[in-house]
């Protein structure tokens, strides 16, 4: 599923997902810039909040200042006017007008309902000198706070909304309510000053974006900081990682710059040193494993004129054992039996010798991999059946082909098979070798499973070196010489695939053979597990105890 996903992306996001998976500077750059923008957009909002608060407490005790101001002085006038006759909307006029004409001039706005009791709620069209306000910027509450008399003066925040040419515009604002009584009714009649919040609005706005414009630069210095103080790390470590690659390919002279004393230069020092240590026992193996192949390889193509020799004189012999004593016959025998094997050893030595001078070839081609495992099984029946051991074959549903050498991979499988059937349980009849294929679209696999004595812990990753044995003591019923699981390894090896072993003493084992289907694919995963299903729960139970060693070779991964 994560393969089909990774496919499905595009090439300029893969490439964004490869560089952040692989730098180490982005990642250290990208952490740093979103921490720093969590502190700077907590700080900048605490800042906002406090600003914000200061400019309301501000203009609320403004605005309180100035409504107790205009109440006064129009309580003066209107004690003053008290012992003239004057109408009551004359009154009103001359108790609103004045104060009309200040918020004009300082910028707020008027309303008068009432008189209390009788009034029509401002919503439903009461109200009266509203200056060009919707009664709507007076809130119910508010208008509920002053329905009666003798209420005290109050404030709260509003929206101030303004019908002009057809449109509505709307303010937060501050609205202020007080009661005052008109002599020439002696009714009471509240009054709303209405007080835009404009300027601090805008004020709040300067802030915030004064606040935004200081927060992007301080992450773009600190973005640029840090890209500059990792590039100080990271610069060496990359440069000793194109060493190391060189080193790798070959390369063995390559090596670090070393600039000054400090832990980095150390790190060079140190890195150098261990490039020299290694150079020299490089070579000095290389010398060693080309004078072991030189050996080999010679040693083996002398080796074939004299065998040839003796070949011929020991199948006389043999042809004419019957003429012999039985001591003279028996040893004709053995001297026969022994130049096979001696003939195998010497047929092994040369097929690794060719291995090691890289002048083995491939010759791939289509091939049904069920049709070689059953020849190998149908050959290796006759030693199964001198060992009393029943070789078992899982074969999915559709065939699985893969463009392999069939030569080389027979020749694995029946290494694989034959030490399976050597080291499987004789005479038991629950127990078996079992060899399964499976497949998917990019791989094919082969395991082989038997329930013997098993692999010590440490051996699994042994079993592939040359002419090891897991029990020196042990007879080899099927005349091995040692070589044949190295040699597998390198078919597997020569097919880009892998030969990987998995073993528990008492468990038995298993080889697991995965090889690409088409020549030349490189190899990501393996249809069949390495460890069989039936040793699962046992090895949780290794891996929780003391010894928690699982010895699974994993070849060339």
């Amino acid at each position: 599923m994560l393969r089909d996903l990774w496919t499905r992306l595009s090439p300029a996001v893969r490439r964004a997902l490869t560089f952040w998976r692989r730098s180490i500077q982005a990642r250290v750059v990208a952490s740093t810039v979103v921490l720093s923008a969590l502190v700077v957009s907590a700080v900048g909002w605490i800042l906002l909040q406090q600003v914000r608060q200061g400019l309301l407490e501000h203009r609320v005790d403004v605005v309180l200042g100035e409504v107790d101001a205009e109440m006064g002085d129009a309580r003066d006038r209107l004690e003053a006017a008290s012992g003239r006759e004057v109408n009551v909307g004359r009154q009103q006029r001359d108790l609103v007008d004045p104060i009309i004409d200040r918020g004009a001039s300082r910028g707020y706005s008027v309303v008068l309902a009432g008189p209390e009791g009788e009034d029509i709620p401002l919503r439903e069209g009461g109200g009266e000198y509203t200056s060009g306000l919707d009664l709507v910027s007076v809130p119910e509450d508010m208008e509920a706070h002053f329905d009666g008399v003798g209420r005290a003066t109050a404030w709260t925040y509003t929206e101030i909304v303004r019908e002009e040419s057809g449109e509505s515009s709307s303010v937060p604002g501050i609205i202020v309510g007080s009661q005052v009584q008109l002599p020439s009714d002696g009714k009471t009649y509240t009054l709303y000053y209405l007080f835009p919040l404009s300027e601090e609005q805008e004020t709040l706005g300067l802030v915030t974006r004064a606040l935004l414009t200081a927060a992007g630069l301080l992450l773009a210095l600190v973005a640029g900081l840090t890209w500059l103080v990792t590039r100080q790390v990271v610069t060496p470590i990359r440069l000793a990682r194109q060493i190391a690659e060189r080193l790798a390919a070959g390369r063995l002279q390559e090596r670090l710059q070393v600039t000054g004393e400090d832990d980095i230069a150390r790190l060079a020092y140190s890195f150098n040193q261990m490039a020299t240590s290694l150079q020299r026992q490089i070579r000095q193996l290389e010398e060693l494993s080309w004078v072991q192949r030189r050996f080999v390889s010679d040693v083996s193509h002398e080796l074939r004129t004299p065998l040839t020799t003796v070949r011929m004189a020991s199948d006389l012999l043999h042809d004419a054992r019957a003429g012999f004593d039985p001591a003279s016959a028996r040893a004709a025998e053995l001297l026969q039996a022994e130049l096979d094997r001696f003939e195998n050893l010497l047929v092994d030595l040369l097929e690794i010798s060719r291995f090691d001078a890289g002048a083995a070839v491939l010759a791939p081609e289509d091939v049904n991999l069920d049709d070689i495992v059953n020849r190998v099984v149908t050959a290796a029946q006759p030693l199964a059946d001198q060992r009393h051991v029943r070789v078992m074959v899982e074969h999915p549903d559709d065939p699985v082909r893969a463009e392999v050498d069939s030569r080389r991979v027979e020749r694995i499988l029946r290494n694989l098979v034959t030490n399976a059937i050597d080291h499987a349980l004789a005479d038991d009849p629950t127990e078996a070798v079992v060899v399964r294929l499976a497949s998917d679209e990019e791989a094919a696999a082969i395991t082989v499973r038997d329930h013997g004595v098993g692999l010590a812990p440490g051996e699994a990753a042994m079993v592939f070196n040359r002419f090891w044995r897991s029990d020196p003591a042990r007879a080899r019923t099927s005349g091995g010489t040692g070589l044949g699981l190295a040699i597998a390894q390198e078919d597997a090896h020569l097919h880009g695939g892998w030969l990987q072993a998995w073993g528990r003493s008492g468990q038995g084992a298993q080889f697991r053979l995965t090889l690409p289907r088409r020549a030349g694919a490189t190899l990501r995963h393996s249809p069949l597990p390495l460890i069989p299903e039936d040793a699962v729960s046992s090895d949780a139970a290794v891996v929780a105890g003391p010894d928690a060693v699982v010895p699974v070779q994993e070849v060339d991964r």
